[in-house]
């Protein structure tokens, strides 16, 4: 049995196509590092609340809180929590700028929880499962009627 020939096109075409995807997922990360990094700027900024006052109420460094800001590092959800905390801001608004969670529907209910700032993040979380539950139980009671 002779080996069939393989046309070395063929190949190149499908490494230039891995490449072209490789570098479009590696500008989505870099566009999502920047869009995040510069919500957060613009929140500190509207906050009236300096870098280095950011990073302390976050645990994290000066430089490395500054490179979020510029695009060059993404931070992991751990760390945009401590953000969040030290913004006064919900998590969730920066895991949806950042990707990590999608946008769901607005509600006043689920608006107002996210901005109370009497309840801990953990606890707004549990509140909108439990409200999200609700919804969802009576929107399916509904369809059967």
């Amino acid at each position: 049995m002779k080996p069939e020939a393989v046309d070395p096109s063929e190949n190149a075409s499908d490494d230039a196509d891995l490449e072209d995807a490789a570098s479009r997922a590696v500008a989505g990360v870099a566009s999502a590092a920047l869009d995040i990094g510069g919500f957060i700027r613009s929140q500190r900024v509207a906050a009236e609340v300096s870098l280095r006052q950011l990073a302390e109420r976050a645990g994290v460094s000066n430089p490395y809180l500054s490179q979020i800001e510029r695009g060059l590092r993404k931070p992991s959800a751990d760390v945009l929590a401590q953000i969040a905390k030290g913004l006064r801001v919900s998590a969730e608004v920066l895991y949806v700028r950042a990707g990590i969670l999608e946008e769901r529907p607005a509600s006043p209910v689920r608006d107002a929880l996210l901005v109370d700032s009497a309840i801990s993040e953990r606890q707004k979380q549990m509140l909108l499962e439990i409200y999200e539950s609700f919804c969802r139980e009576n929107s399916s009671d509904s369809a059967k009627s």
